[in-house]
C-alpha cells in the first residue's frame, strides 16, 4: 500500500524502524570479575535487543530495564517461562490437549520453578545473581496456595530473571539456563526428561 493511501486512512502506525530506541552499548554489559559474563554482544543479540527496545519505545516505555521493579519483571517472566515450557512440551509430539496441559502444569508450578532456580543459581553471572536476588527479596502481596512462601519467592526470583533476560534480548542465555535447570532437576527427581 502506498504512503498516500496510508495517510488517507488516518495516522501511519509507527514501526520498530521508525521508533528511536536507546541501544545499550557493549560496555554496559561488561561485569567486573566474572569470566562467564559476556563482554560484548553478538550482532544477533544486538538486533534482538534493538527490536525489544523499539517495541518498548512504541508504548512510550523507558527502555532502561534496570529501573523495572522485580515484580514487573516477574510478571513478564512468568509468561516467558510458561511459553518456553509449553513450546518444549509440544515439541515432544502432538498429543491430546489434556496431556499437554497436565505436563505443562507439572513444570510451571512454583515448586518446580523454585527447584530450577536453586540448581542454576551457581551458574549465573554476577549481574544475573543480582537480578535473581532482587526477585527473591521482593514482597509479593500473596503466594501460591500449593507452595510455601520460600518456594514462591524462589519461583518469583526465577521469573524475574526470565523477564530481565527476555527484555535484554538474551534469549539464548535464558534457554541455556532453563534447559540446564530442567535437566538437573529432572535427573535428580527421576522425572522423564523434556
Amino acid at each position: 500500500m502506498s504512503e498516500n493511501k496510508k495517510r488517507d486512512r488516518g495516522t501511519v502506525p509507527l514501526s520498530p524502524e521508525t521508533a528511536e530506541p536507546r541501544v545499550l552499548q557493549p560496555a554496559e554489559y561488561q561485569e567486573g570479575g566474572d569470566d562467564r559474563a559476556p563482554s560484548f554482544m553478538t550482532n544477533e543479540a544486538s538486533v534482538a535487543e534493538t527490536n525489544i527496545a523499539a517495541s518498548l519505545a512504541l508504548f512510550g516505555m523507558d527502555a532502561d530495564i534496570r529501573t523495572f521493579s522485580p515484580l514487573a519483571l516477574a510478571f513478564l517472566g512468568d509468561a516467558v517461562y510458561s511459553l518456553i515450557i509449553r513450546t518444549s512440551v509440544i515439541a515432544k509430539g502432538n498429543r491430546q490437549a489434556e496431556k499437554l496441559h497436565n505436563e505443562t502444569t507439572r513444570l510451571v508450578r512454583a515448586q518446580k520453578q523454585a527447584s530450577i532456580g536453586r540448581v542454576i543459581y551457581d551458574l549465573l553471572t554476577t549481574e544475573e545473581k543480582k537480578v535473581y536476588r532482587r526477585g527473591r527479596n521482593s514482597h509479593p502481596m500473596h503466594h501460591a496456595k500449593g507452595a510455601s512462601l520460600e518456594e514462591y519467592l524462589q519461583a518469583t526470583a526465577l521469573e524475574t530473571l526470565c523477564g530481565y533476560l527476555y527484555l535484554q534480548g538474551r534469549t539464548e542465555r535464558l534457554m541455556e539456563l532453563l534447559r540446564t535447570g530442567l535437566e538437573m532437576t529432572q535427573r535428580r527427581n527421576g522425572d522423564p526428561l523434556l
